[in-house]
């Protein structure tokens, strides 16, 4: 009897957690977030890049629970203002994962500034430690640019202010199953998808 591979992913972020667990799951897999693993500290992600945050979160996890490992590390990039939040994107407004406080600053940042100069994009980064310690990372970008006001009650994040010109709406605004197979996580996890799958179906 064959047993589903196991994979702690590397967050307690429940809506992170849930939009992971769609996007793989057409995998034979067993995820697991650190909701169930009390006793493992979180990773200080200090990092400059998405690469290097997600890879710390990843390794961190892996040397604790010794058992594969998901991490990532995704954040929303404007070309106004040099590419912020950035990595700080979680704690933009300084109070971390707090969704509400982070548009209101964004938004405020950019009062007044014209749509053609409104660009920006999601990015992210996964990472997967196998039990052995291999490391497969990749990276996922989607374009856009932000509203002038939060639009939509879906999704999560900065999702109610990333409008999507090609879908004519924010993310907010769309369907979950449209949203996770073409978002920037859905793009990063494509990339290991296969190697996932292989690693599935080891004996």
């Amino acid at each position: 009897m064959s047993t589903r591979l196991e994979i702690v992913v590397a967050t307690r972020n429940r809506d992170k957690f849930r939009e992971i667990r769609d996007i793989l799951k057409d995998l034979p897999l067993e995820l697991v977030s650190l909701e169930d693993f009390p006793d493992v500290i979180s990773a200080e992600e200090d990092g400059s890049t998405f690469e290097e945050n997600a890879l710390k979160k990843a390794l961190h996890v892996w040397r604790q629970t010794g058992k594969a490992t998901l991490a990532d590390d995704s954040g929303l990039e404007i070309d106004v203002l040099d590419g912020q939040p950035g990595v700080r994107s979680a704690r933009y407004a300084g109070s971390e994962h707090d969704y509400e406080k982070n548009n209101a600053k964004v938004l405020d940042l950019l009062r007044g500034v014209p749509k053609e100069k409104r660009k920006a994009r999601f990015v992210c980064v996964a990472v997967l430690v196998t039990p052995a310690g291999k490391i497969v990372m990749n990276r996922g970008e989607v374009e856009g640019e932000i509203a002038e006001e939060p639009r939509g009650a879906g999704g999560f994040g900065y999702d109610p202010i990333f409008f999507l010109p090609r879908y004519g709406k924010t993310v907010a605004e769309l369907d979950e199953a449209t949203k996770n197979k073409m978002s920037h996580r859905a793009r990063a996890l494509e990339g290991i998808k296969n190697f996932i799958r292989g690693l599935a179906s080891a004996p």
